[in-house]
């Protein structure tokens, strides 16, 4: 059974290290180790994760599984003052894949945004990560790409995909 809970502050470290376990296995094949590095310390520094929670409205929850603390997602309620609930990130460490944990982290969202009055939830995935096909089969449909220039010389080439609350 997975556990969802709301991360609470001194809990931001739980997120930091799954993003530090999940990265190199996600993103290995996809981006270059300066650019993992990079982006690690540019999203995951506690000091940037405590702001995403003070000051630009971002929620974390966490998921455990037989106890462990497997996955988080980060999502934020009406993104860009549009009914729509964006999905910032979410990660499932792989030992903890196929265990349900990223299923219930996605219908744990849903669930918020719907009770705030949502219509879509919408997210970012890398156009090359495997994840990209659960996605949709969780019901999500693309509906663009983007590319954003992150800093560095380094760009994240993104798909942007959306679903219907």
């Amino acid at each position: 059974m997975v556990i969802i809970t709301q991360a609470a502050p001194d809990q931001l470290s739980i997120v930091q290290q799954i993003a530090y376990d999940t990265w190199p296995h996600t993103f290995g094949e996809i981006l270059s180790p300066e650019q993992i590095n990079y982006m690690l310390k540019m999203m995951y520094d506690l000091e940037v994760l405590r702001e995403l929670t003070l000051k630009k409205n971002n929620v974390f929850l966490l998921a455990a599984a037989d106890g462990v603390f497997g996955g988080f997602a980060c999502y934020e309620l009406n993104y860009k003052d549009e009914p729509v609930s964006k999905l910032h990130k979410i990660y499932v460490l792989p030992s903890m894949q196929g265990k349900n944990v990223g299923k219930a982290l996605i219908t744990e969202v849903e669930r918020i945004a719907k009770e705030a009055g949502m219509e879509k939830l919408s997210l970012n995935v890398n156009r090359d990560n495997k994840a990209a096909g659960f996605y949709e089969r969780t019901g999500f449909v693309k509906t663009g790409e983007e590319d954003i220039d992150i800093g560095n010389g380094f760009f994240m080439n993104d798909a942007i995909m959306t679903k219907k609350l």
